[in-house]
């Protein structure tokens, strides 16, 4: 029986797909994507903003090809670089088969965007030769005017027919390595059509809030639309869309993750917002050590609370813990056992040395 069972999620078993090396769907790792926003014919900038993903723990990365120099840049870049790369693909046929045919894992296409049957088979065709995935992306703020008219304005309904309308134009032509997204920057607009789409189809679902704005606005916006379907068991992989630094979206991607106990990567602080009783300056300590732990990626749980009213029983929770203490006599705990005191001056350096110690591989 599960310790605590108000913590369990139920993930809708989907299809697996393969992207590259990454699998999706099924029981997979819930994987974490972002997208470059380099110039892609800038290759030497494209491949290190990919590798400074990767090291942030991307699994998978966008890459937008507008136009045929761009798509020409993606076998330069694939080959340097270790994660599987999306081709960022919009009204354009050929270059899907181009960015296919130059090593792309996946396509992210509308097939209804791009064109007749016939083209759309040759870009089917491209991706069985290349062992290319597809994801059908639809977009509120790019729906089909046919869709617009009939249903006035963007709309769960609206995104989940149009999803449809694009998963029949690929199964009738006998294709299924796909996966689908339904994206809006409104969360309740976006929320629906997943629920609406998890419900009549079985196809690996990749989740977001499309254009949720910057690094703290949209994380927040993010973390409700993508946390609330995740813990109804819905989606695949992630995709945090913020107008900030890129290695921003996988670190908030994981944060997300991580808060529901889905994958974790690096340490995860829980601390108090400090108060009139704190022992230490805890806003402080809690900013100093985000910084200086960053580079850990093993998980580890570490609770900084600055006083005993709720110290001791977070620490009992976690693996590493710190209570504020009267007369700086704070206390070191090692999973909820109470290890040593420390001074407010040594905190950092003790807690840092602790971390590191028990990350070790």
């Amino acid at each position: 029986m599960e310790i605590r069972p108000h913590r369990i999620i139920k993930r809708k078993k989907t299809r697996v797909i393969n992207v590259g090396k990454v699998r999706v769907g099924g029981d997979s790792p819930i994987s974490v994507q972002s997208m470059t926003n380099t110039l892609t014919t800038d290759i030497k900038g494209t491949i290190n903003q990919i590798n400074s993903l990767d090291e942030a723990g991307a699994d998978i990365v966008r890459v937008s090809c507008p136009d045929e120099d761009s798509t020409k840049a993606l076998k330069d870049i694939v080959k340097d670089v270790s994660v599987p790369i999306v081709a960022d693909i919009h009204f354009h046929y050929k270059r899907a088969i181009e960015a296919a045919l130059k090593g792309a894992s996946c396509l992210r296409i509308n097939p209804g965007n791009i064109g007749n049957k016939e083209r759309v088979l040759e870009v089917i065709k491209a991706a069985k030769d290349n062992n290319c995935s597809i994801r059908i992306g639809v977009n509120a703020g790019s729906l089909d005017q046919g869709l617009l008219e009939k249903y006035k304005e963007p709309c769960p309904e609206a995104l989940v027919e149009s999803a449809q309308n694009n998963i029949k134009l690929l199964e009738d032509n006998d294709f299924f390595n796909f996966k689908i997204s339904v994206k809006s920057s409104d969360i309740f607009l976006t929320v629906k059509a997943y629920k609406k789409l998890s419900d009549i189809c079985d196809y690996p679902l990749h989740l977001g809030v499309t254009e949720a704005g910057g690094l703290f606005t949209g994380s927040i916006k993010s973390s409700i639309g993508i946390g609330k379907l995740l813990m109804e068991g819905i989606g695949d992989t992630i995709r945090v869309s913020l107008s900030s630094d890129p290695v921003d979206e996988i670190k908030t991607g994981f944060e997300i993750l991580k808060s529901l106990g889905i994958r974790s990567r690096g340490v995860n602080i829980i601390s108090c917002p400090s108060c009139a009783r704190q022992a230490f300056p805890v806003i402080e300590t809690v900013k100093l050590l985000e910084k200086k732990l960053a580079h850990i990626k093993k998980h580890i749980s570490l609770s900084i609370i600055g006083c005993v009213v709720n110290g001791p029983g977070e620490a009992a929770q976690t693996e590493i813990g710190l209570t504020g203490g009267g007369q700086d006599n704070n206390l070191l705990y090692l999973s909820g056992i109470p290890h040593t005191k420390v001074p407010s001056s040594e905190i950092i350096e003790k807690v840092v040395k602790l971390v590191e110690e028990k990350t070790k591989d």
